[in-house]
C-alpha cells in the first residue's frame, strides 16, 4: 500500500532524512517510533506533499506520487500534529469545506458528515464552533475531516498529544474502528503504551535512519520479557537488566542496590537497547 524507497532529505545542508526505505501493508497499522527530530514528521509531510524531497520515491497504491500527485492525495487522509481548524467556523462548516476542497459533491458531503459525525461521537456538536470545543473533541473532528473523501490511507501524526488518558484511549478505540473497516493507518507518536495496543508492525527511527522494524510481539520477546532497573544511589548509577523469564531476576538482586523495580519489557526498552536512546529525548 505504501512503499517507500531511499527517500532523502536535508535542511540547511544538515541530513534530516538518510536513505529511508519502508513498506506499509494494506489494511494494517504502522507505528513510526524516534526521539523528536529523528525524521517522523518530515517522512509524512512529504507523503502529503506539504515538504519537498532531496531524492527518493514514494508510491502510494502503486501511484507514484510525485509523479501523479492529486491522484496520490485523493488516497490520503491526514490528521496533523496540530489542530488546523478553523475555530471561528462550526464543526459542521469545517468538514463542508474539506469536502468541496476534494471536489466531492454538496450532497455526499452532507450525507458523510452526518455519517462520520455520528462514528464519531461529534453529531450533536455539528453546529458548535470548534473554538468552543475541547481538545479531545477537536481531535475527533479532525478524524471525521481526515475520513470524509473516503481515503485508503490514514496518517495521524502524534494524534493523541495532549489530551488526558481517558480521551486518549477513545481515541485509540476510533483508530482501531477505522482500521476494521479496511483502512491501512501509517502513526506516529511519543507514547510507548499507544504504539504497542495499536500497532501491528513498529519501525524505530533514530538520526533520519531506519534502525529496525519488527512487530511489537516480536521485539520484545527477543528483547526479553522482563526487565529489572536498578538503581545504586551510592554510585548514581541507574541501569537495567532484562530477562526472558521473571524466576532469572532473583540471582541478580543484591543488598548492594538502594532501589529495584521489577517490571514488564516495554517498546521504550527496545528502542534503548538498540540506540542507548530513550524515544522522548530531544
Amino acid at each position: 500500500m505504501i512503499v517507500i524507497n531511499n527517500l532523502n532529505k536535508s535542511y540547511n545542508n544538515v541530513k534530516i532524512l538518510k536513505n529511508i526505505s519502508l513498506k506499509v501493508e494494506s489494511g494494517e497499522i504502522f507505528s513510526l517510533l524516534g526521539p523528536n527530530g529523528a525524521g517522523k514528521t518530515t517522512i509524512i509531510r512529504i507523503i502529503n506533499g506539504l515538504t519537498k524531497r532531496d531524492s527518493g520515491n514514494i508510491y502510494i497504491d502503486n501511484i507514484d506520487i510525485f509523479k501523479s500527485p492529486q491522484k496520490g492525495k485523493s488516497l490520503i487522509g491526514l490528521i496533523p500534529q496540530s489542530v488546523n481548524l478553523d475555530i471561528d467556523l462550526s464543526v459542521e462548516e469545517n468538514l463542508i469545506i474539506h469536502g468541496l476542497l476534494f471536489s466531492m459533491k454538496f450532497k455526499e458531503i452532507k450525507s458523510q458528515i452526518e455519517e462520520l459525525l455520528k462514528y464519531v461521537g461529534m453529531y450533536e456538536k455539528r453546529g458548535e464552533k470548534v473554538k468552543n470545543l475541547s481538545g479531545g473533541m477537536r481531535r475527533r473532528v479532525l478524524i471525521a475531516r481526515a475520513l470524509l473523501h473516503k481515503p485508503k490511507i490514514l496518517f495521524l501524526d502524534e494524534p493523541t498529544v495532549g489530551l488526558d488518558p481517558s480521551i486518549r484511549r477513545k481515541i485509540w478505540w476510533l483508530v482501531k474502528k477505522i482500521q476494521s473497516k479496511g483502512t491501512t493507518i501509517f502513526l506516529t507518536t511519543h507514547y510507548i503504551e499507544e504504539a504497542e495496543f495499536l500497532s501491528d508492525r513498529v519501525g524505530f527511527i533514530d538520526n533520519g535512519e531506519i534502525i529496525e522494524i519488527n512487530t511489537p510481539k516480536n521485539f520484545i520477546k527477543r528483547t526479553g520479557e522482563w526487565a529489572l532497573d536498578i538503581l545504586e544511589t551510592d554510585r548514581e548509577d541507574f541501569k537495567t537488566l532484562f530477562f526472558k523469564d521473571k524466576n532469572e531476576i532473583q540471582p541478580f538482586i543484591t543488598d548492594n542496590f538502594n532501589k529495584i523495580n521489577i517490571r514488564r519489557v516495554n517498546l521504550e526498552d527496545v528502542f534503548v537497547k538498540l540506540t542507548g536512546r530513550k524515544v522522548k529525548n530531544a
